[in-house]
């Protein structure tokens, strides 16, 4: 079954989709795909979740620089959230891979997002597991109308899902998703599907949280995960 992450970017928002979400996810959108929330921020939203729901926070669009997107790492891990995001963006990744792994083999829970529409090939998935990460996920960088979907089709989609399975990872999809992509996601049973834009005013992910959206996407997963479970029972 899968999960419904919800970004945020404020603490209005955090507290309007509290009751629905299974993961509170903190991002800047204005800031890019993956744009960090300033640090007290961060830690406002953690102080007022106080553990009732994961949280995973992302470090920023940051170029493949391992000392600066270490450094991202720590600060962010520092306010308390459960998850940190780090964006694996055209670059030296490898190089970005081997200075995250004593932080990721020392109990910080780090999930690599994958970028779908990147013109640079992603590192194997087994590379994330031999260095101690938590999760994989895939997404997209370029938000201007086009999905997931538009840059990975459902068999690929099924193949990254059971390969992460099959290296113990926890994996998600996002990537301007809209309530018509949940049931065919869903159907692969990711550990989580990731919302934003199909939660705001409008479709547009840098305006604001609307909670018939919010409730609109967590009716539909509800029902998809429940249509799921009953085929699979049966």
């Amino acid at each position: 079954m899968s999960g419904f992450l919800a970004s945020v970017s404020s603490l209005q928002e955090a507290t309007l989709v509290l009751p629905h979400a299974d993961i509170i996810d903190l991002k800047n959108p204005a800031m890019g795909a993956l744009g960090a929330l300033p640090i007290e921020v961060i830690e406002q939203i953690v102080r007022y979740v106080d553990g009732c729901k994961p949280i995973s926070a992302t470090i920023g669009d940051l170029a493949m620089e391992p000392k600066q997107v270490v450094a991202a790492i720590q600060a962010v891990a520092a306010t308390g959230v459960d998850i940190v995001k780090v964006g694996m963006f055209e670059g030296e990744q490898l190089a970005c891979v081997e200075a995250i792994k004593p932080i990721a083999r020392s109990g910080t829970k780090v999930v690599a997002v994958l970028i779908a529409d990147s013109l640079q090939k992603s590192l194997p998935l087994k590379v994330f597991a031999q260095a101690g990460f938590y999760g994989v996920m895939q997404d997209t960088a370029i938000k201007n109308g086009s999905s997931l979907l538009d840059h990975q089709d459902l068999l690929q989609l099924r193949a990254f899902v059971q390969e992460a399975r099959e290296h113990d990872l926890i994996c998600g999809l996002a990537g301007s998703l809209k309530e018509i992509h949940i049931e065919s996601l869903a159907a692969l049973e990711p550990d989580y599907l990731g919302f934003r834009s199909a939660l705001c005013q409008n479709g547009n992910r840098k305006t604001t949280i609307s909670a018939t959206s919010v409730a609109a996407v967590r009716e539909m997963l509800f029902k998809c995960n429940t249509a799921l479970k009953g085929a699979l029972a049966v």
